[in-house]
């Protein structure tokens, strides 16, 4: 009786190898372009910065002599610097806060059965395209301190013209105004696809429990949100802290204001390096001072994000003994 031919032993091992090597190192293959670019993107330009802030690095004369945290220790002495900070800070509280409620409202009112619905949807994400620079010029205007068209509708009230480029707080409000008719239409898309993926049991069932709408948006649909809202706020953060485009095309000097009442951190790095001090360590310094204060915000809405999951994880959901959702005893 004639004997099957087999492939030789070594023809397979071979092919099983190969095979357990490409399992092996194509995951690795298909993520690898990321880390190419974030190598070199990110991490070189990043590391790259901090040498450059370890020296007396002139825009004209170049590198110059090593001199450690020189550079850092002047910048934390700078009023400039600190004032910088402050604007930042409250520039990003005043338009944050007010961006993610106008974008929750506006999310709930488009969520809705409305007409022309898809005409609003996308009018929302309008102001997101137009270019930073054209939406200051034109909001530099409105808030001019005479003649703008935010102070000739106060005048219709009877108030007094406010001085939206001389004043801390005002300009604070004004700029804060041109961010939220920039990103409020772009968050309001991002609340509006958390809302839609949201089930529509949950909104039958608080129904028949006579549940009203305002009880249902928040007892079901900000719970629901969290997540989304977590989100919003993280990147918020991470890009109020850079806010630089608005803030310099706010006023044609383009230094802040006479006082540099609204000069952002972002604002003040380029002062420095291409500036009157043209000191390209210092502004690497306040470069990397900027970098590790938004990743120190990181880490604590990491932390905030990672104890509110931890308790909706403990947290077990019970069924109102009235609910008509509730299941009735077996017989």
């Amino acid at each position: 009786m004639p004997t099957p031919t087999t492939a030789p032993a070594n023809g397979n091992s071979w092919r099983q190898k190969l095979s357990r090597l490409d399992v092996l190192i194509s995951p690795y293959l298909y993520i690898s372009p990321f880390f190419i670019l974030f190598a070199v993107l990110g991490l070189f330009p990043l590391i790259y910065t901090f040498w450059v802030s370890m020296h007396e690095w002139n825009l004209i004369g170049g590198q110059g002599d090593f001199i450690g945290f020189d550079n850092y220790t002047h910048v934390l002495k700078q009023e400039f610097f600190w004032r910088g900070m402050r604007n930042t800070f409250s520039i990003f509280l005043l338009s944050s806060v007010t961006q993610t409620l106008a974008a929750l409202a506006l999310a709930a009112v488009l969520n809705q059965n409305i007409r022309a619905k898809t005409f609003w949807r996308m009018g929302v994400l309008l102001p997101f395209v137009i270019a930073p620079v054209a939406v200051g010029v034109i909001f530099s205007k409105m808030f001019a301190d005479q003649s703008g068209l935010i102070n000739g509708v106060l005048g219709w009230f009877g108030v007094d013209p406010v001085a939206w480029h001389a004043g801390v707080l005002q300009s604070h409000v004004a700029i804060a105004t041109m961010v939220n008719f920039r990103w409020t239409g772009y968050v309001t898309l991002i609340f509006l696809a958390a809302m839609q993926a949201i089930p529509s049991e949950l909104y039958e069932a608080a129904l028949l429990d006579g549940a009203n709408r305002m009880r249902q948006f928040r007892s079901i649909t900000i719970p629901m949100l969290r997540p989304t809202i977590i989100f919003v706020v993280i990147t918020a953060t991470i890009g109020g802290l850079q806010i630089f485009d608005e803030p310099r095309v706010f006023d044609q000097s383009g230094l802040g204001g006479s006082d540099r009442q609204w000069m952002t951190v972002t604002m003040y790095i380029y002062e420095v390096g291409w500036g009157a001090q043209k000191s390209f360590g210092r502004a690497a310094a306040v470069s990397w001072l900027l970098f590790l204060i938004i990743i120190a915000v990181g880490v604590l809405n990491f932390l905030i994000t990672q104890r509110i999951s931890s308790g909706d994880a403990d947290k077990t959901p019970e069924e109102p003994a009235n609910s008509t959702m509730a299941k009735e005893p077996v017989a």
